[in-house]
């Protein structure tokens, strides 16, 4: 990204975001039992969210709105605190879309039906286009050069698409395109996806990115909520395969800008994934790049101090290895492995902690040993517990995921959730 143009121009200024922030994410069990999936922490500073909103301020797309319905207390307060800088008098804003009944006495009832909802707010901005984005997803990408095809192709609607391993490909909407990228078909979560010409192996999947004409989005929004009862009103399962004979529906494919190999993009929507994107950013070169200055992920943070590393004994030495550890964190005594420290996240002494994703505000007491976990924010671990070693034991306090990561909450360990989620 860091050697690519940005594409900023007038399609950019044109472009309303709404950014879908109000999924439950219920396969991250109790990570999101009282916070949205967009709202959850990743990478050491930052909740998911984060990506998709610095996406749009990197891209010159400054007018953008975020979606919430499911428990989105925290989504609200973290909006609120880091992404009021934008200068509303130059019309740059982050606008908080709340489920409010504007126009049925329901709440959203898919992802299209929450895009229908806000048709008046989305007309009072007059975009020439609308960008419509998951607020669960973690990547960095330039929007502006998916407008700039969008346009090119003559297209009402484009979506934007990702090569993944034919086995995963069921989890997503699947399409077949033609020599021009115009989309031929597309299948919601297909049971049986079909491999790309000429790619065996590999499915073209929706990573439910959207850029919509403004009129095409009105006239399809409106004529699928008037198939009540017939439609989910989801863009994926319903808008999409419906307008592919009808209209011009496009697919861009996201590349890395660089070596034009498929991009870095991952759903964290498992304890799994979570996890394991989460440990990937420790490696020497990881795929996704958050030391890159060019395109900053921006988000609201503490001024906290930096992370400290105190006692230098034998048999007591604060040390990190192979780890990341944000501000406000204090190693004391203990041996951090192959972990990613939250801000401020105490360890005290006589404590091994490898292969861990430790979420802020956690107090890990002497003597714990904790290995291939998630630990939620506000945890208090108490001393001399092992997490990691025992799945039977394991399993009895905590969640343990197909994967052998285990999740430990507040509310598992007899704790209550720390305000501010």
């Amino acid at each position: 990204m860091h050697t690519a143009k940005r594409f900023v121009s007038r399609l950019t200024r044109q472009t309303l975001a709404l950014v879908l922030a109000g999924g439950r994410g219920s396969r991250l069990h109790d990570l999101t039992k009282w916070r949205a999936k967009p709202a959850v922490p990743f990478g050491g500073k930052f909740r998911i969210i984060d990506f998709p909103l610095s996406n749009c301020i990197n891209s010159g797309i400054g007018q953008v709105g975020v979606i919430t319905q499911y428990k989105s207390h925290s989504l609200i307060r973290h909006i609120q605190r880091g992404w009021g800088f934008l200068r509303g008098d130059l019309d740059e804003f982050v606008e908080l879309l709340p489920a409010q009944q504007r126009i049925e006495t329901s709440w959203y009832e898919g992802t299209a039906d929450a895009v229908l909802q806000n048709l008046d707010i989305i007309r009072s901005h007059q975009p020439e286009y609308v960008l419509i984005l998951a607020g669960d997803h973690v990547y960095k990408m330039d929007y502006g050069t998916m407008l700039a095809a969008h346009v090119e192709q003559g297209a009402d609607i484009t979506v934007g698409c990702i090569e993944v391993p034919l086995a995963e490909a069921s989890a997503f909407g699947v399409m077949s395109v033609n020599e021009s990228y115009r989309i031929t078909e597309f299948e919601e979560k297909p049971a049986s996806p079909k491999s790309m010409p000429g790619k065996p192996g590999t499915a073209l999947v929706s990573m439910g990115i959207y850029v919509f004409n403004t009129a095409a989005l009105f006239n399809e929004l409106e004529s699928d909520h008037k198939q009540a009862g017939n439609s989910s009103h989801d863009f994926g399962k319903d808008i999409i395969p419906s307008v592919i004979r009808r209209l011009r529906v496009s697919a861009f494919p996201f590349r890395d800008p660089v070596n034009n190999k498929v991009a870095y993009w991952r759903d964290v929507g498992t304890i799994d994934a979570l996890w394991q994107a989460n440990l990937e950013l420790i490696g020497i070169s990881p795929e996704l790049n958050l030391y890159d200055s060019a395109w900053p992920i921006w988000t609201y943070q503490e001024q906290l101090p930096p992370a400290k590393f105190v006692f230098d004994d034998d048999n007591r030495r604060g040390t990190a290895v192979d780890s990341m550890v944000a501000g406000g964190c204090i190693v004391s005594g203990a041996h951090v492995r192959h972990s990613l420290l939250f801000s401020q996240v105490q360890v005290h002494s006589f404590c091994e902690v490898e292969d861990a994703v430790v979420f802020p505000d956690v107090d890990i007491a002497r003597r714990c040993n904790i290995r291939k976990a998630v630990i939620d924010r506000g945890c208090r671990i108490p001393e001399g517990t092992r997490i990691g070693f025992d799945r039977a034991a394991d399993e009895k306090r905590f969640h343990v995921s197909p994967g052998g990561v285990v999740l430990v909450t507040p509310e598992m360990l007899g704790q209550d959730y720390p305000h501010g989620l």
